[in-house]
């Protein structure tokens, strides 16, 4: 067998090939990085490709491919966030025609407007979303779901892990002194999603006898926000704690300071946005029974043992 894994320079996608190669599976890597240091791919071969320009040029047969490749950011133009998420995904496709294809996706699909409370996969997608995030995630699913091959969708939420680039680094930045300011009440429901886990449901969804579906991936249970900041301030060593600002009052603030932000073209978005309060301040938890009877995922509970080294 021969997997081919996109994005492979990255959090994710780097992960994906370090287990594939401890399963001795053959691996073929893409990422959009000149070069990526050996260890990081497992050992896997690798060839540096920019998946919004186009098809990759002679790439191998292999099995399935593992789309890990896209823009994760949740500010930025749309035309940039459409082409990496829904162009790039409609090259990788086309770059792989006869593998089964392990698209990526995010929780992110899921109704912005409204908590998620243990929500199905057939709750997605909607048709309005906060930002080109969602929408750009939900127009490549519809793209994938359109091939009529062999497809698997997977949607983690907030993956966490060590290289994590986003969720630990956007609350550690947060802090301020020895607060870590917050909005909703702390009480409130998430499913989280560590790399390992992701990396597990991957190589399922890859390797496996199922080669349709779409899926929820997450930790083993939600956890509440407060729990889960707390726990990784005092892994990190960080003398803080969390406080919390009604929700009321965040999300007009939110809104004003983005369209600042927009009127005054800051390539950085805001310290915080009405998509980040949406995943903050209300229950955002993902049904995983599909995973588990299906792909036969069996996932580990939330922790963040041995963030201090992340």
């Amino acid at each position: 067998m021969r997997i081919a894994v996109t994005g492979a320079s990255g959090f994710v996608g780097g992960a994906v090939c370090r287990a594939l190669a401890a399963q001795g599976i053959a691996t073929f890597a893409t990422g959009r990085r000149p070069t990526v240091p050996p260890g990081h791919l497992g050992g896997a071969e690798y060839r540096a490709w920019d998946l919004t320009e186009g098809p990759i040029p002679d790439a191998p047969p292999v099995d399935a491919a593992v789309h890990c490749a896209g823009s994760v950011t949740d500010w930025g133009p749309a035309a940039t966030l459409f082409t990496a998420n829904l162009i790039g995904t409609r090259n990788a496709l086309a770059s792989f025609p006869d593998a089964r294809f392990v698209h990526l996706s995010t929780a992110s699909v899921y109704d912005p407007s409204r908590p998620s409370v243990m929500v199905t996969e057939d709750e997605a997608p909607v048709r309005r979303y906060l930002n080109a995030y969602g929408a750009s995630k939900a127009a490549a699913e519809r793209a994938v779901l359109a091939a009529r091959r062999e497809t698997i969708i997977l949607r983690p939420h907030a993956v966490y892990g060590p290289g994590d680039t986003t969720l630990l680094p956007r609350v550690l930045s947060a802090v301020r002194g020895p607060l870590l300011p917050a909005v909703g009440t702390g009480r409130q429901r998430v499913s989280l999603t560590s790399v390992a886990n992701l990396v597990q449901a991957c190589l399922l969804a890859a390797t496996g006898p199922v080669g349709t579906g779409v899926f929820n991936v997450a930790d083993a249970f939600p956890v509440t926000i407060d729990d889960a900041f707390r726990a990784i301030l005092r892994e990190r060593g960080v003398r803080a704690r969390p406080v919390y600002a009604p929700e009321r009052l965040a999300r007009p603030l939110a809104a004003v300071a983005e369209g600042a932000f927009l009127l005054a073209r800051r390539p950085e978005p805001p310290r915080v946005t009405r998509y980040a309060i949406s995943h903050l301040a209300v229950e955002r938890t993902l049904d995983i029974t599909a995973a588990r009877e299906v792909l036969g995922y069996r996932p580990a509970a939330t922790g963040f043992t041995g963030a201090a080294a992340w």
